[in-house]
């Protein structure tokens, strides 16, 4: 590898430096304002920044983070990023590969920051040859390596003065980005325990080895983070890597901030003999977090500290406002968000497409992007992918399938600028599929296609449980929640036909997943992986172009059948079982009200749908309880058993295998008895030989007088 990380460098010199040699604090509390007599290090700090620079959301961010500078006091604080500054931004900075954001921080005097997973998505060698030359603060990943080596290939922390102190930070990035990001364009590193690694680094800036190194104060930034935001005991109960942090990181650091899980929480963690501030500060700049460390000068340890997750107010006045509009950071940030959106806007203007309603991501309450829920974004994005690949001159593809975390912004109906109700313009489809991925195609079987639903359940300690697919209008399944990891999916249906396992399918999508990202693994063991040379943003924008107006579909392709498949039953008896997960949570979805329930092609009965939600992995909302009665006349035998939900039109299909009722055999007729004078015992004789040829002949014409009338009659 051409670029080697430079060395972590001290900015503090020993002058700067009032106490040295001493560990950091073991022991603090949290208290409501520190004593005076405690040297104050404040940290300001974001996480998930995702490019939001431009319009209010921008300025107000901005004048936030001045806000909390001046509170501070010049040299007393440290602004800092738990990561994703970049990737995943709207349009105004990802039309202009994310330089207005990192040019935007740069104005705000951001000083450090963890790598997050997103500033991979353009690749390592981006990252080291355009984003951390055009930064000016530190880009810092403890736990990644050039691959096959514990050699550190980013910085692992960053020195620093701060009011007289020695203030290291550590930054390390989810063990899980290798999953997240195309693996073609990390290919020379490894990614490794963010915990190890930040306690590896501790160690070193606190073993009195000036050599190496030395801190008074020690923070850990973490681009990873709890996966709720209920309690710390509950999330430290639940495991994973967010227990870890919590219990494992070492006593040596006074703080820990986290990222990536896009919450807000501010938690008291325990150390061995006191607390530390475990903070993650929602996303894109609000709220910012802020800690003050109240450092002893005569111990050399943190022993009090505030914590706390500042917000922008919903509607902020001249009063709030007024210590930003002469502040020199501000104006610069301000400026530079601004000729960015100038630079955006002629070419965001363009009209190309149109839709007929909202067409977006799994809603939960006022939030979008539930990755755990079906989508109509998520599925009409899979169909789009397949229409690209099927054109002429690409690839072709029998199935297109999304991600649900590459789903970055909404399609609504209501004009969100210029142009008019109903218009989709290409500032806005470019901000749903911001990463610029290269759509591909790869072959898998159909065994490999259900073990590709099966990873939707995500490992044991991932982020999120449950990552849904969006995927094309020809595939539909079921699935049952409560069986174990890798038999969940009950049955799947391409094309209304059960699929074949060994059948070979083309799949289609962006080149993050096709490459196995988000943990779906199954799809590294395709074949005949082709590069379409498209970017996904363009085939989105063109498929719209083509399909416009395009209406938002509320059928679902996954639903939860709870039995065991295929359903067995006698003709005449009675049927049932449940049936959940029938309702979308797209903005603009109805609510199931009915089945109609078919077996082949005879409607057999309906059933009720409630709209309830379920929990589980996933949550799903609409349950109903099937029952019904099969024909008595309906003939043994597999058979597919149909339900078609209304008014979302979502079919469930579902194998059926029917045992018919014995049909009664007919009772035997006589036929004539013909009386003789022959004795019953000679039959042996001329004349029992005799009597009996005329008893056949007899019978022969009873018979065949029988089948005249039958054949005149």
């Amino acid at each position: 590898m051409a670029w080697r990380a430079r060395a972590a460098t001290a900015a503090v010199g020993a002058a700067a430096i009032t106490v040295t040699g001493l560990a950091p604090a073991l022991a603090a509390t949290n208290v409501e304002s520190l004593d005076e007599g405690l040297t104050k290090v404040s940290i300001i700090n974001i996480n998930d920044f995702h490019g939001r620079i431009d319009g209010s959301i921008g300025l107000n961010f901005a004048c936030n983070v001045v806000r909390q500078q001046n509170a501070a006091g010049e040299g007393n604080y440290l602004l800092l990023s738990a990561g994703d500054n970049i990737g995943a931004t709207p349009f105004v900075s990802s039309s202009q590969q994310d330089n207005p954001t990192i040019d935007y921080l740069n104005a705000l005097g951001l000083q450090a920051s963890a790598v997050g997973n997103h500033e991979f998505d353009r690749g390592f060698t981006d990252l080291t040859d355009r984003v951390i030359p055009r930064a000016d603060f530190a880009h810092l990943g403890a736990n990644v390596y050039e691959r096959g080596t514990t050699t550190p290939a980013l910085d692992e922390y960053e020195l620093f003065a701060v009011n007289g102190l020695s203030v290291a930070v550590i930054g390390a990035v989810t063990e899980q980005t290798a999953s997240m990001v195309s693996p073609a364009g990390i290919q020379m590193i490894d990614f490794g325990n963010p915990v190890d690694a930040v306690n590896r680094v501790a160690a070193q800036l606190s073993d009195d080895d000036d050599s190496n190194g030395e801190a008074d104060i020690i923070i850990a930034q973490y681009h990873e983070g709890a996966g709720g935001s209920d309690s710390l005991e509950n999330q430290v109960a639940a495991g994973g890597v967010f227990a870890s942090i919590v219990n494992d990181t070492s006593d040596e650091v006074d703080a820990i901030f986290t990222g990536h899980t896009h919450l807000s929480y501010v938690w008291d963690g325990p150390t061995d003999s006191g607390t530390r501030p475990i903070l993650q500060s929602g996303s894109y700049g609000d709220p910012v977090g802020v800690v003050e460390l109240g450092f002893d000068p005569e111990t050399g340890e943190v022993t009090q500290y505030t914590s706390s997750n500042v917000a922008i107010p919903a509607e902020p006045d001249d009063a709030w406002s007024a210590p930003c509009a002469d502040n020199a950071r501000y104006q610069a940030a301000v400026a530079i968000a601004e000729e960015a959106t100038a630079e955006a806007e002629v070419l965001g203007r363009e009209v190309i497409g149109e839709v007929t309603a909202d067409i977006t991501t799994a809603h939960e309450g006022e939030s979008r992007d539930n990755r755990l829920r079906e989508s109509t974004l998520g599925n009409l994005t899979a169909n789009a992918w397949l229409w690209g690949m099927q054109q002429p001159g690409r690839p072709g593809a029998d199935i297109g399938i999304m991600n649900p975390g590459g789903l970055r912004a909404e399609l609504f109906y209501e004009a969100g600028g210029v142009e008019a109700d109903g218009e989709v313009t290409y500032a806005e489809a470019a901000s749903v599929h911001p990463f610029a991925n290269t759509m591909q195609v790869i072959d898998i079987t159909g065994a490999q296609f259900k073990e590709l639903l099966e990873q939707q359940w995500q490992p044991e300690g991932s982020s999120r449980a449950f990552l849904k697919l969006g995927l094309s209008d020809n595939v539909r399944y079921t699935y049952d929640p409560d069986r174990a990891a890798g038999e969940r999916v009950t049955g799947i249906w391409f094309d209304g036909a059960p699929m074949d396992p060994a059948t070979t399918f083309t799949i289609a999508s962006g080149s993050f997943l096709i490459s196995g990202g988000d943990n779906f693994t199954v799809l590294q063991e395709g074949t005949n992986s082709r590069d379409s040379g498209l970017i996904d943003t363009d085939v989105f924008m063109n498929y719209m172009g083509q399909h416009s107006p395009v209406s938002p579909n509320f059928e679902k392709n996954g639903v939860a059948v709870h039995s065991a498949l295929p359903l067995e039953a006698t003709a005449g008896e009675s049927v049932t079982f449940t049936v959940s997960g029938m309702d979308l949570t797209s903005l603009g979805s109805p609510d199931n009200t009915s089945f109609t329930i078919m077996v082949g092609d005879v409607e057999v009965g309906t059933a009720d749908i409630t709209t309830e939600r379920i929990d589980g992995v996933p949550t799903r909302d609409g349950i109903s309880d099937v029952t019904f009665t099969l024909p008595a006349d309906l003939p043994g035998g597999e058979t597919v058993l149909t339900l078609v939900a209304d008014p979302s039109g979502t079919v469930v299909k579902v194998p059926l295998v029917v045992t018919a009722l014995e049909t009664p055999k007919p009772p035997v007729t006589p036929g004539p008895v013909v009386e003789t004078d022959i004795p019953a015992d000679d039959v042996t004789g001329p004349v029992g030989a005799l009597a009996g040829l005329t008893l056949l002949l007899a019978a022969a014409a009873v018979l065949v007088a029988r089948r005249r009338q039958a054949f005149t009659s």
